[in-house]
C-alpha cells in the first residue's frame, strides 16, 4: 500500500481527562503513543459543576499535556463525538516537553471564553481521585450509544459528565 492510499493521521493535544490512559483506549478503542507537551497561551479552567477540563486563551496561559499520536479518522470521530459542540477542534504550537521541538498538532478549546461556568484550575490528580470512576463509567456509556444508539440522543449522554446532575425542568 502507497502511503496516497492511507488516510492522513491525526495528533492531538490533551490536557483534562484525556491524559488518563484508561480513558484514551475506551474512547479510542486502542492505546496510542502519548508525548508530554506544552501549551502557551492558553489555561485549563474548571468548569463549575462538569467531571472535566476546558482551555480557553490566556495571554500568560501554559497547559502542561500529552499529545495522543498517529490518530485515524475515526478515532478523531470519537473524540469530535465525545467533546460534542461545547469545544472547536482548532490546530496550535505545541513545545515537546523532551526536546523542546514545535509541533502543530489540534486540540479541543472551549467554544464560549466568556463562559460564567469557568473558574479556577483544572488539577489532573485531583480529578484521578475524585472523578475519574465517574468519567470512565460515563464515557463507557457514551461509547455504548455510539455503537447502538437506539433512537437515544447525545444529550441524554450528557448529564453523565455533570458533578451533580442538573434538575429536569
Amino acid at each position: 500500500m502507497t502511503s496516497s492510499d492511507q488516510s492522513p493521521s491525526h495528533d492531538v493535544f490533551v490536557y483534562g481527562s484525556f491524559q488518563e490512559p484508561a480513558v484514551v483506549n475506551l474512547i479510542l478503542e486502542c492505546s496510542p503513543v502519548m508525548v508530554s507537551a506544552q501549551l502557551h497561551g492558553y489555561h485549563v479552567y474548571r468548569l463549575k459543576g462538569r467531571l472535566h477540563a476546558c482551555i480557553s486563551p490566556s495571554e500568560n496561559g501554559l497547559i502542561n499535556g500529552k499529545i495522543l499520536t498517529g490518530l485515524t479518522d475515526s478515532q478523531l470521530e470519537n473524540l469530535d463525538m465525545i467533546e460534542g459542540s461545547e469545544y472547536v477542534r482548532k490546530t496550535v504550537e505545541v513545545v515537546l516537553t523532551d526536546t523542546s521541538e514545535k509541533k502543530q498538532v489540534e486540540t479541543y478549546i472551549w467554544a464560549n471564553k466568556d463562559d460564567p461556568n469557568l473558574y479556577g484550575e483544572w488539577d489532573f490528580e485531583e480529578w484521578k481521585r475524585l472523578h475519574m470512576e465517574k468519567f470512565i463509567e460515563a464515557s463507557t456509556k457514551f461509547m455504548e450509544w455510539k455503537k447502538n444508539p437506539d433512537g437515544r440522543s447525545r444529550e441524554e449522554f450528557e448529564k453523565f459528565v455533570f458533578d451533580d446532575p442538573p434538575a429536569a425542568a
